[in-house]
């Protein structure tokens, strides 16, 4: 399953500068960025993207990877008890790698990207992989950075 690009929703909610019509080229270019960190499967991406959406709190990030998570296989207990997923039992170690190399990468004024998780990264991924896991937090940031200076709101479900 592809991940749709943040903007692709028909009805977008934008409380202040419109940043997709103003330059829709970036935009584009920033999303057609993502379509090329393809080694990373649908789940565990939209796990990590969710995550750290969490920590930038990112409204609109955040409902829409909770929803791409749902679609690609992933649990309600699983997405309810991501924040505290250190304290969980059910995610696996190649996860607890990656969603703490995305902690870190999300958080790298204060982590700066400490070794001994970049190497417990290595246990787990192909060097493609931890670059495309890296782009992916580093995308996922700026789309963040976007939303929340732009107030990119997510539409109300009924």
């Amino acid at each position: 399953m592809a991940v749709a690009p943040p903007w692709s929703a028909r009805a977008i909610m934008i409380e202040r500068l419109d940043y997709i019509e103003l330059n829709p080229k970036a935009i584009g270019n920033l999303a057609s960025t993502g379509r090329h960190a393809g080694s990373i499967d649908d789940r565990l991406r939209a796990l990590v993207e969710f995550r750290v959406s969490q920590i930038n709190g990112c409204v609109y990030c955040v409902d829409i990877h909770a929803t791409q998570a749902r679609a690609a296989g992933e649990t309600e207990q699983r997405l309810d008890c991501l924040a505290a997923w250190r304290e969980c039992r059910f995610f696996h170690d190649s996860e607890r790698a990656a969603l703490a190399w995305a902690e870190a990468v999300t958080l790298v004024a204060d982590t700066n990207a400490p070794d001994a998780l970049y190497d417990d990264l290595k246990r787990y991924y192909t060097g493609q992989q931890i670059v495309d896991l890296t782009l992916i937090v580093s995308l996922m940031n700026a789309w963040n950075r976007l939303a929340v200076s732009f107030r990119h709101l997510p539409d109300p479900r009924m």
